[in-house]
């Protein structure tokens, strides 16, 4: 893996990474999903042996239940953050040839990388309002990309 922009070809046009990052998201979901349902198994399995039922869990404002949703959004976070630690890509970048790097084109440092996963969040609770904020941004970065010092770059064909 190239250490700087200049070891790396020029990312796309800008405008196309828009498209390819939201494609690469959608890719994500699954394993993402199948991580939750695992994880969810593993909440019922715990929660049954305790002689509760699974509405118990489900219901709203129990502190299980936000429990699991904590837990849902660490193992999304462990995910995200630990494929972009090795190799700058999640499962669903790697088809869509787009890699995270920091900023000055080095590799992203795990801080960073954190910090883009929680900005992440807070702009797809907002409707995906920094997602979209690329649109009009004049060198096309989300909130999550300004934010955390990084930039996601489309990479050549190998």
């Amino acid at each position: 893996m190239p250490d700087t922009v200049s070891d790396m070809p020029a990312p796309a046009k800008p405008d196309a990474l828009i498209l390819r990052r939201l494609l690469a998201m959608f890719y994500d979901l699954w394993p993402v999903l199948a991580l939750w349902m695992l994880l969810s198994a593993l909440f019922n399995l715990g929660y049954y042996l305790g002689g509760h039922s699974e509405r118990e869990i489900l219901e709203t404002g129990s502190a299980l239940g936000v429990l699991l949703w904590v837990c849902c959004w660490l193992i999304a976070g462990a995910y995200a953050v630990g494929s972009w630690s090795r190799g700058g890509q999640t499962l669903g970048m790697r088809p869509w040839r787009l890699r995270v790097i920091a900023a000055g084109g080095s590799s992203a440092t795990r801080r960073q990388l954190i910090q883009r996963y929680a900005v992440g969040t807070l702009s797809l609770l907002m409707g995906g309002l920094g997602f979209w904020w690329a649109w009009i941004d004049r060198e096309r970065l989300t909130w999550h990309d300004r934010a955390s010092g990084t930039r996601v770059v489309r990479v050549a064909k190998t």
